[in-house]
């Protein structure tokens, strides 16, 4: 029954319409999963389209006045439309369809990765994203997140055609995608060093200088609006679990390990249903054990984040909310660890990839919508590990997916509802 309805091109065509419709029907009823989106669209992103559509040079010199941790650039577009007269409501319903090309561009660079796996079930895979409760948030209520993942996510299918083809044009546009993303969502900047690892091994000593100094001058704006100008948007507070709280940034990287780690190992949890993974990584934790449990001790030590900072990942929520306290949070962070270390054990590309998500967060507060579903698309395209081929060995493998998305969904609603 499964290997017929996933190999049916009608099943997928009825299932993309389905679930396009079921984010409309979102928007009408002004869904908000993750409980934060209706917030940040009212309290920063709505004042900055209206205010960029009547005075835009003052709306960008005073953009600090915002507490907006995103760059101007994603309102201040939207902020053109109102100048048409557009409603606030279609402006909305246009970024909600713009939102949707990222289920596209990742399909294509599944398509582009998988050549012997059925077109179908890459669409199929592709479609999970629409049960994302952080696009579907910030697909209904736009933000500037969802579209610096857009351009991400552009700049890794053009790095998977450099790896399959070698043509120097391809690292041209991956840097190009990556760089818009950066000015839309300045975190992904950070995943320069992920690409120049692997540019640096590929291309001659001519060509590192050549996109090197591309780069720079692409910087350049960035770094005359932050630091000449002085309008330093990164060091932007935002309000915290009260009225008098505000949340800035943080460098205690102890937080940041266990939080987001735990937050990975959340995302990557249906993909471990596998007798190799299980089998490697009990032999992996066996060998390591002193030095995971030494790494999670030291952190816990420095371990400051709090629950009024909010965020902090569903085992943390869970811990907190439910426990009172970070001891269930704990155990989940130290199996994080372990799967972390086994994950990039020996594999520097790995490793790259999570010190990039961990460091890429310099505030305070750390919200599950930073990862989701960007874990999702990273493991399909750029991890490399036997755990992204198998997941296609076995068809009911995307059926457990859909299933923990429909849980995810669930626990999103249960949170919302008595918290």
């Amino acid at each position: 029954m499964i290997n017929r309805l996933l190999n049916n091109y009608r099943f997928s065509i009825f299932l993309s319409i389905t679930l396009y419709l079921s984010l409309v029907v979102g928007f009408f009823l002004g869904e908000d999963l993750n409980s934060g989106a209706i917030g940040d669209w009212h309290g920063t992103n709505y004042p900055v389209i209206r205010d960029s559509a009547v005075d835009l040079k003052n709306t960008l010199l005073n953009y600090t006045d915002y507490h907006h941790r995103h760059s101007p650039i994603y309102p201040i577009f939207l902020g053109q439309f109102l100048k048409l007269n557009f409603s606030y409501d279609f402006i909305r319903f246009i970024h909600l369809n713009i939102s949707i090309s990222l289920i596209y561009i990742f399909y294509k660079c599944l398509v582009l990765k998988f050549k012997n796996i059925n077109k179908n079930i890459c669409i199929i895979l592709s479609l999970v994203i629409f049960l994302s409760p952080t696009f579907r948030s910030l697909a209904i209520w736009p933000d500037s997140r969802i579209i610096g993942v857009i351009f991400f996510t552009l700049s890794i299918l053009e790095f998977l055609k450099f790896e399959q083809d070698k043509n120097f044009s391809h690292i041209w546009k991956n840097l190009l995608y990556l760089i818009i993303s950066s000015y839309i969502s300045p975190n992904f900047s950070i995943f320069i060093i992920f690409f120049a690892y692997h540019y640096l091994k590929k291309i001659n000593f001519l060509r590192i200088i050549t996109i090197s100094l591309f780069c720079l001058i692409m910087a350049f704006p960035a770094f005359y609006y932050l630091f000449i100008l002085d309008i330093n948007f990164l060091l932007a507070k935002t309000p915290g679990s009260n009225a008098n709280e505000t949340i800035g940034l943080s460098f205690n990287f102890s937080d940041k390990i266990l939080i987001i780690s735990s937050i990975i190992m959340f995302h990557l949890s249906p993909f471990l249903i596998n007798k190799k993974f299980f089998i490697e990584f009990l032999d992996y934790s066996k060998k390591n054990i002193f030095a995971i449990i030494s790494i999670f001790l030291l952190c816990i030590i420095f371990f400051e984040y709090s629950i009024s900072f909010t965020g902090g990942g569903i085992f943390f929520q869970f811990s907190n909310l439910i426990f009172k306290s970070n001891t269930i949070f704990y155990i989940f962070a130290l199996l994080s660890l372990f799967l972390l270390g086994y994950i990039s054990n020996k594999n520097l590309n790995n490793f790259l990839i999570f010190f990039v998500l961990i460091f890429s967060n310099i505030q305070n507060s750390i919200y599950h919508k930073y990862y989701d579903p960007l874990i999702l698309i990273l493991f399909f395209t750029i991890f490399n590990n036997f755990l992204n081929y198998d997941f296609f060995k076995k068809k009911i493998n995307l059926f457990y997916l859909y299933c923990f998305y429909f849980i995810f969904i669930s626990l999103r609603i249960l949170k919302n509802t008595i918290f």
